[in-house]
């Protein structure tokens, strides 16, 4: 099977086919090349989407992949960004091995089809040009025949004639022998034409072009193998890439099937568990009996002046109604309740002027006293956990510095010993510091863990300073203080009952007409008052006091007639009428 032999006649049309080959084989390669575009653009998607959801660095969302099923979802991303690299190798290595190979293998391909054709229309030029030779010699063979037929004629024609002279004849007859020598050599020349076009003709048609039309054939075939091992070239760049794919599915099945909602339920009781007891029961409160109202000057005069709480360790602390309210409410909603809930509040908890403190801390105190029992002792433990690796690394420092001292007293040459002393020292001192860090760490651990007990007294500032409190009166102040969405966040380091001295607070807190204005006060910050008995002021705002500070750090004012609660004192100034005590300021 053979085109120059079966084909010998087909020379336009094997020019259209194997041009027409050329063009799938481009247009394979277009498609190859849009295959690595679709590859890169999903790898970079597929990136672009993992980086969108990786949290990030030191962030609150980064302390979420804690969880068993955040960390699968982390490992699922890392797993996608892989998977996106392969897809990556998928465009790399088809461009490479496809692509490429093939736009050079067209440039080549297309210069030997047109050398070949080339030589097709050569030898057919040749072929024709010895036709045209043969046709030229057969008219002149035929015209000299003619020509000779014709002067036969005339000399015969004047031979019969006896009128013409025998000079005539003569001509005549010698025109005729030239004509027909003429014709003789016509034949003669036709005759080798017809022989050389033959011999031509054969060689064209049985050699030439076969051999021509055969390097076609082989040309084409060569296109055909060649695009039938670039597609599966195309199969097996992806095969390659499938166990790593597998690998990755792998690793994200792994990552899910890791995740423990036994594991993640702790984690969330170990990240939010205060160490407060559960609020006991609500004691009945008689009616039946006549309320007392005190004028307010001598009840807040006995107050500030009888009534400084004695902790009380060991008990059980009385449970406060607010960390389960969320939204303030109007006055008419709330009056009884008001009166009632903010009583057990008041009366169960010490307050303590901590918001001015907790307000310009920033980061909060260093002990972690704002935090619930649980939560202090667990960040405690992180401190000293992160003090004592502090620790091993300037020790391991110190060792290292140590030897090479050694090594240097031992060689002189090698450096000077002393050239390590003034670091050595710096070592021992940092060691010191971290050891009495540990020490006081260790210290308020203990403390939480109930294995001290608590702390001295600490000076009270005056003017503007802290007021003479110990650690769990400080502590508890955080407890009292509300998260921005109206729940309970904050935590204290102990649980402490403070004995509140009987007043007749409860009595204050009648509702049936309003209480007296005993002065003004002008808000210092602003203050969102979510929880049931407090009001929202703005810094600046100008409002009427009517029931002063009894030691527990509240304020209650009044805006209008249907608007009053109470505010942290340190987040007012406060000016008293001449008939109550005079100006007085909390700052």
């Amino acid at each position: 099977m053979s085109w120059g032999t079966e084909l010998w006649d087909q020379f336009d049309n094997l020019e259209k086919h194997t041009q027409w080959g050329i063009d799938v084989l481009e247009k394979y390669i277009k498609f190859v090349k849009e295959r690595t575009e679709i590859e890169l653009s999903y790898a970079k998607q597929l990136r672009n989407l993992s980086k969108k959801y990786q949290p990030k660095k030191n962030s609150k969302e980064e302390e979420e992949y804690r969880y068993t099923s955040t960390r699968a979802f982390l490992a699922t991303l890392n797993e996608m960004n892989d998977y996106a690299g392969q897809h990556e190798v998928i465009s790399e290595n088809m461009t490479s091995l496809i692509t490429g190979e093939l736009t050079r293998y067209v440039q080549e391909l297309k210069q030997e089809r047109k050398s070949h054709f080339h030589d097709g229309r050569k030898a057919q030029q040749h072929i024709e040009t010895c036709w045209k030779q043969l046709e030229a010699s057969k008219r002149r063979f035929e015209r000299d025949c003619k020509e000779a037929d014709r002067a036969q004629q005339y000399f015969e024609k004047m031979d019969a004639d006896i009128n013409v002279t025998k000079a005539d004849v003569e001509k005549a007859r010698q025109q005729a022998q030239l004509r027909h020598q003429m014709a003789e050599d016509s034949k003669a020349e036709y005759s080798s034409t017809l022989q050389k076009f033959n011999s031509e003709q054969h060689e064209h048609y049985y050699t030439h072009i076969p051999n021509i039309f055969q390097k076609i054939q082989e040309m084409e075939e060569r296109r055909i193998v060649r695009i039938g091992e670039s597609m599966k070239t195309f199969a097996e760049v992806d095969r390659q890439v499938i166990p790593i794919i597998g690998k990755c599915l792998d690793e994200i099945t792994k990552a899910a099937e890791s995740v423990d909602h036994k594991n993640d339920s702790q984690m969330v009781i170990e990240a939010f568990k205060s160490g407060f007891e559960p609020p006991g029961d609500i004691e009945f409160e008689d009616f039946t009996q006549p309320m007392k109202r005190t004028v307010s000057e001598s009840s807040l005069s006995n107050s500030r002046g009888d009534g400084k709480s004695e902790p009380k360790f060991g008990g059980k602390s009385k449970g406060k109604l607010w960390p389960f309210i969320k939204k303030n409410k109007s006055p008419k909603q709330q009056k009884e309740p008001l009166s009632h809930r903010f009583n057990e509040f008041m009366t169960s908890k010490p307050k303590i002027h901590c918001f001015r403190s907790l307000k310009r801390g920033g980061a909060g105190p260093e002990d972690f006293s704002n935090l619930p029992p649980e939560q202090r002792r667990k960040k405690l433990q992180q401190k000293v956990d992160e003090l004592n690796r502090d620790i091993q690394k300037e020790l391991d420092q110190r060792d290292a510095l140590t030897k090479m001292k050694d090594v240097y007293i031992k060689n002189p040459q090698m450096g000077d010993a002393a050239s390590v002393d003034h670091r050595l020292s710096e070592l021992a001192q940092n060691i010191e510091k971290l050891r009495l860090e540990v020490q006081k760490f260790e210290g308020w651990l203990a403390e939480v863990e109930g294995r001290l007990p608590a702390r001295n007294e600490q000076p009270r500032r005056q003017s503007g300073m802290y007021e003479p409190q110990n650690p769990s009166a400080v502590n508890s102040c955080a407890q009292d203080r509300e998260s921005p969405d109206g729940s309970y966040t904050e935590e204290q380091s102990q649980e402490t009952e403070m004995k509140v001295p009987a007043t007749d607070f409860d009595d204050e807190f009648d509702d049936e007409e309003p209480l007296p204005t005993i002065g003004t006060c002008k808000a210092l910050y602003t203050f969102e008052g979510q929880n049931e008995g407090t009001i929202s002021v703005a810094e600046g705002e100008m409002l009427y006091v009517i029931e002063e500070d009894k030691g527990d750090g509240w304020t209650r004012i009044r805006r209008n007639e249907d608007e009053e609660g109470y505010v942290p004192t340190s987040y007012v100034e406060v000016y008293l009428d001449k008939n109550a005590k005079g100006a007085m300021t909390y700052i």
